[in-house]
């Protein structure tokens, strides 16, 4: 078969360079013991690192676009101390994930979820959190599968709740004509917090998503919707959003205003010091956060309601 069939690489030199950083990466940041594994899917064999003590409840853990599993090097040795966590390399992106379907819209995706859930833990619901797009993908696979799901966490969703601003597209636009330079500014933008304490990292994550745009082959990644006022109020999964006080990708006040108003089973924080960087510049904050909604018995929805 096409190279192609198996990763979404667009040659075998640049599938071996990926893998290779990736091992590399791993090696030097991955904290906890973790077991690797493709699971089988219809849209090929998705790598997930499993962590945790193995009869602890499953969190999976969805990254964000342009990244993989490894986004969550951060913070996986808090959440793995309870949960049984599985980090996934998204279908189609960057990782070690094989892709021999293409993956062409949002329903695609979220089939592919359901059948990654459905293969680790059988019928047993799962917590689910996303950073960004992935932030994007749990919204979305909650309001379709909800008995699936105990709880959801969402950090900083892509579009969801609000429409990114002019901005953000006018940035992307100026990575298309001057890559190098338009994607350090873009992340400088994006990650500001990040970028004033600790320049090194925004540099690292600057590498890794030069190495993802020269080497994927081109395709159009679905592009999550922003949900109804209908769709929120329908939600029936208990739900974290969290949300730095620096986000530039929409208004975190007005996220937070608007999901009080609409959805009744999504309970809201801003984190302070932190933009889209949360996971990282405010790590601890945000796996406190994280791990004390999880533990919370949970509650019925008319009690949400009320």
């Amino acid at each position: 078969m096409r190279i192609e069939e198996y990763y979404p690489y667009r040659t075998a030199a640049a599938r071996d360079a990926c893998l290779g950083y990736l091992d590399g990466l791993a090696a030097r940041r991955w904290p906890v013991v973790s077991e690797e594994r493709r699971v089988p899917t219809a849209f090929g064999a998705t790598f997930v690192r499993v962590s945790g003590p193995v009869e602890a409840p499953m969190l999976v853990l969805l990254h964000g676009a342009g990244a993989t599993s490894l986004m969550w090097a951060p913070n996986i040795e808090a959440l793995s101390r309870e949960y049984r966590t599985v980090a996934v390399d998204q279908i189609g992106e960057f990782g070690k994930s094989v892709c021999t379907q293409p993956v062409g819209s949002i329903q695609d995706i979220l089939t592919w979820l359901d059948e990654l859930i459905g293969a680790l833990a059988g019928r047993e619901r799962v917590n689910v959190a996303g950073v960004s797009y992935g932030g994007a993908l749990a919204a979305l696979y909650a309001l379709r599968f909800p008995e699936r799901l105990e709880k959801v966490v969402l950090i900083a969703p892509g579009a969801t709740v609000l429409p990114p601003p002019a901005q953000f597209w006018v940035r992307l636009f100026v990575i298309g004509i001057a890559r190098r330079w338009g994607l350090r500014a873009f992340l400088r933008w994006v990650f500001a917090d990040m970028a004033r304490t600790d320049p090194q990292w925004v540099e690292a994550t600057y590498e890794e998503l030069a190495l993802n745009m020269g080497s994927l082959q081109r395709h159009k990644a679905p592009i999550p919707p922003v949900l109804t006022d209908a769709e929120w109020g329908s939600l029936r999964t208990p739900t974290l959003f969290l949300v730095g006080e620096h986000e530039v990708i929409y208004s975190p006040e007005k996220a937070v205003q608007r999901l009080r108003g609409v959805a009744p089973t999504v309970r809201t924080e801003i984190i302070p010091g932190a933009g889209h960087d949360l996971t990282i510049a405010q790590r601890s904050m945000v796996n406190e956060r994280i791990l004390r909604f999880l533990k919370e018995e949970r509650v019925p929805l008319k009690a949400y309601a009320s």
